[in-house]
């Protein structure tokens, strides 16, 4: 079976859990797809996919995004680590980059799997520590647009409400998945990315929909549970 078309089935996964729990999209998707398809050819394809969700997320929330936190301190860090990323992404070769990937993601869903075994409560980094790991999430961003696991980590204790904290994340990803998409058309990889692209739009809002049907229907912290298993599991899989 074509795995492009495995992809879309990966595309429906991921858009579903977002819907449900609010992250992941591209974290699920990239981690599933992995597997089949290299990473350099899957980026121009769910990268600007992305910027559609986060796009109208970013307009609808828009009065809760902290815009200091935004603009002062993530944007201006993040910018510069996700075009490192990116220039260093060639660099790397198909091979390292998905150990290198499924190392993140084993490490992001066993955190996060302790953290809820655990009730841990978070503690902030100290500035030097918070602003170098938002360099790092850019690169992590740039080589993977998975900058999420470690952007989430540096902001442990910064003093935002659940509504704002949500609302400044997607618009760090609309930013800088529009920087990505950008770079992508300027690469060539966008426009050979183009008919996959309108592919997969169905898929992404039939994924939308039935999300937001699961998101009344299930309990969110078990599925949550599920979906750091599953991530557990596939970044293994890349790993090994």
């Amino acid at each position: 079976m074509d795995p492009w078309l495995w992809l879309a089935l990966f595309i429906l996964i991921a858009y579903t859990i977002e819907t449900v729990t609010g992250f992941g999209s591209i974290v699920i998707a990239l981690s599933l797809g992995a597997i089949l398809l290299p990473i350099p050819a899957l980026l121009p394809v769910l990268v600007p996919l992305n910027i559609l969700m986060s796009g109208y997320l970013s307009v609808r929330h828009r009065h809760a995004i902290h815009w200091p936190t935004l603009l002062r301190l993530i944007l201006p860090l993040m910018a510069v680590g996700t075009l490192a990323g990116y220039l260093l992404r060639p660099y790397l070769g198909a091979d390292l980059l998905q150990g290198l990937f499924g190392v993140l993601i084993i490490w992001f869903a066993g955190r996060e799997l302790w953290r809820m075994a655990n009730n841990h409560t978070p503690r902030a980094h100290p500035t030097g520590l918070t602003r170098g790991l938002m360099v790092a999430a850019g690169v992590t961003h740039g080589l993977f647009a998975s900058g999420g696991p470690l952007l989430v980590y540096a902001l442990t204790g910064v003093q935002l409400d659940k509504a704002r904290f949500r609302a400044t994340l997607i618009a760090v990803w609309f930013s800088l998945n529009s920087l990505l998409t950008l770079i992508f058309l300027v690469d060539g990889s966008l426009l050979a990315a183009g008919p996959r692209l309108l592919m997969y739009l169905p898929v992404l809002v039939v994924g939308v929909c039935l999300g937001e049907w699961l998101h009344h229907r299930v309990n969110e912290q078990r599925f949550r549970q599920l979906v750091f298993v599953m991530l557990l599991v596939t970044g293994g899989a890349l790993l090994f």
